[in-house]
């Protein structure tokens, strides 16, 4: 999720979806009650942290971190998203495309009310992904709604919340500041992220309660409609702005020819494609025999 969530256009939600915690993540998120506030200003920790799925949410939570410092400072995933977008982005389109196919495949009687429901999604998604990038203020209420918005993002499965960022103008700003450790920055930023978690989650556990099917359906929508920026075949325009380069514009296009390039970015297409089928295999295969 974490490695996802660097990426302009792939969301970690679709990996808490291919990877099958999706549910299980918001309703651990929603667990930070008004019962959990309690029991913590009270100072009833025990109590307080049995309440959530620690087990769940500590690991995850590290391997995200992990993977932003990772992708940050060691491997700069920004800078080759920038000088190789062929291959990090057929990777990502691989996986995503094997996830569509497997949550299409898990829905039953698909009737006409169930298309448009999903139309819906995509329309939804597709008009996400193209929206042009704007240049923003650096002001910190900015920073905090920047937070808000790109992780609400994150937890909706085809909407990327680095991408959200690049239309808000702060992408490269935000994950600047994560790989020079700005603690201000990152405070501010969290903040808004840490409020958003707590409001959207919740938002997206209402739905899921009453509308399940339709939620599941336009999520899914979404996701088809993501692919538009996710192809890895772009036509991509960049400016530079206090010389960092920021993308503008992208339009899917065909290769014209069979290079190196096109060759990796292919096997990595169908590598992802294969992985997430594998994943879903032994995934059927553990709660066969749970």
């Amino acid at each position: 999720m974490g490695s996802a969530d660097i990426v302009p256009g792939v969301s970690g939600g679709t990996m808490a979806l291919i990877l099958g915690i999706y549910e299980r993540l918001l309703q651990a998120i929603r667990s930070f009650d008004q019962a959990w506030l309690k029991d913590v200003f009270s100072l009833q920790i025990s109590r307080a942290l049995s309440r959530n799925d620690l087990l769940f949410l500590v690991p995850l939570g590290l391997g995200i971190v992990f993977a932003i410092v990772f992708f940050t400072r060691v491997i700069p995933l920004p800078s080759l998203i920038i000088t190789h977008p062929e291959i990090i982005y057929g990777l990502f389109f691989g996986l995503i495309l094997a996830s569509i196919v497997i949550l299409m495949r898990e829905v039953d009687n698909y009737g006409i009310k169930d298309f448009i429901i999903t139309l819906a999604g995509v329309a939804l998604g597709f008009s996400i992904v193209t929206l042009v990038p704007l240049e923003t203020p650096t002001a910190a209420w900015f920073i905090f709604l920047c937070g808000f918005i790109a992780i609400s993002a994150m937890l909706l499965p085809g909407i990327s919340g680095s991408f959200i960022l690049l239309i808000l103008g702060k992408y490269a700003y935000i994950i600047n500041a994560l790989g020079q450790f700005d603690v201000l920055v990152i405070f501010t930023f969290g903040m808004g992220a840490l409020t958003g978690l707590v409001v959207f989650s919740r938002t997206i556990v209402w739905f899921l309660d009453r509308f399940h099917r339709a939620t599941l359906l336009v999520i899914k929508g979404i996701l088809v409609g993501s692919l538009w920026m996710i192809w890895p075949f772009q036509e991509r325009i960049y400016v530079t702005v206090r010389d960092k380069s920021k993308l503008i514009e992208s339009s899917p296009v065909w290769p014209e020819a069979l290079n190196s390039t096109v060759l990796a970015s292919l096997l990595l297409l169908v590598a992802g494609f294969a992985l997430v089928m594998v994943i879903e295999r032994l995934s059927g295969r553990n709660k066969a025999v749970a």
